[in-house]
């Protein structure tokens, strides 16, 4: 069949965008894996589909599919590019949008300015939130965030959290020269990940500035990781080590990430940046 795609950009994590409202699309991990590769598909990080809601009370249905054709719960930097999206195919006109996800409902908003601010709603601590095995384990707490001992050969201390899809992250002295590539699989698929994780490496500047690198689950590195900039920020302002606003440094760009929860999960993350049409195409598949 033909499909009609979007390319997108949020910070450089891109996107095959996919309108399921005024079509039907159903894609097997074939298909996506396909449509991701960079060589013989369109190339991209996530596809994200846009679909009728199934709930009321909420406007669209937004599902995410990573490269390798995994089904993923949340996605930051694609929220933004949905919000732009769904604008530019017609499909609302509604600067503020409730959408539904696998991990429950996300309220982006499209600025005047352009930019796109997602509440991407309140992070969760418990370890089993992110799916991870404690067992045996005895954590370091630092001010309000445990730091929790993995093995990957040698000794990391990660801060593990959720932002509706698990994320384990740890400080570097450096981001540039950190083991992204060879820590960062070796995390993302460590056994005590239940559903697998997504790998933060944090550099901080000062209290209100980071650098980050993200080894996303299914993905690999990627340019900018929404969720992973939000669990970074969350994860600082719990050691003491960060204040809101905190604008958040990624190799494809900068994003702004506030959260006023002062170490609780009672106050949502919000998390504002740009969305980039890139090109419109069509493929058989």
């Amino acid at each position: 069949m033909k499909l009609r795609f979007t390319k997108m950009h949020g910070t450089g994590n891109d996107f095959v965008m996919l309108n399921g409202v005024t079509q039907r699309i159903e894609l097997s991990p074939e298909q996506l894996r396909l449509l991701a590769d960079r060589r013989f598909g369109v190339g991209s990080d996530q596809i994200l589909l846009v679909e009728k809601a199934s709930q009321p009370d909420v406007d669209f249905r937004y599902r995410i599919f990573n490269g390798d054709g995994g089904e993923a719960e949340q996605c930051g930097n694609g929220a933004r590019c949905f919000v732009k999206f769904v604008h530019d195919e017609g499909l609302t006109s509604k600067p503020a949008i409730r959408v539904q996800t696998l991990a429950g409902i996300i309220e982006p908003r499209l600025l005047a300015s352009g930019e796109v601010s997602v509440d991407m709603g309140t992070p969760r601590f418990d370890s089993e939130d992110a799916g991870f095995d404690s067992t045996g384990l005895t954590p370091m707490v630092e001010h309000r965030q445990a730091l929790w001992p993995l093995d990957v050969g040698h000794g990391v201390m990660i801060a593990v959290l959720s932002m509706g899809n698990p994320h384990a992250v740890q400080t570097v002295r450096d981001v540039e020269t950190a083991s992204v590539t060879t820590d960062g699989p070796l995390i993302e698929r460590h056994h005590r990940f239940r559903d697998r994780v997504n790998a933060g490496f944090m550099q901080i500047l000062d209290r209100h500035c980071i650098r980050l690198r993200v080894w996303e689950r299914g993905a690999g590195e990627t340019l900018a990781c929404g969720t992973g900039a939000c669990a970074a920020v969350v994860s600082g302002i719990r050691r003491g080590l960060l204040d809101t606003p905190v604008t958040v440094v990624a190799r494809g760009g900068e994003l702004r990430v506030e959260w006023t929860g002062g170490g609780e999960a009672v106050q949502p993350v919000l998390m504002t940046g740009a969305a980039t049409t890139v090109f419109k195409g069509e493929i058989e598949i």
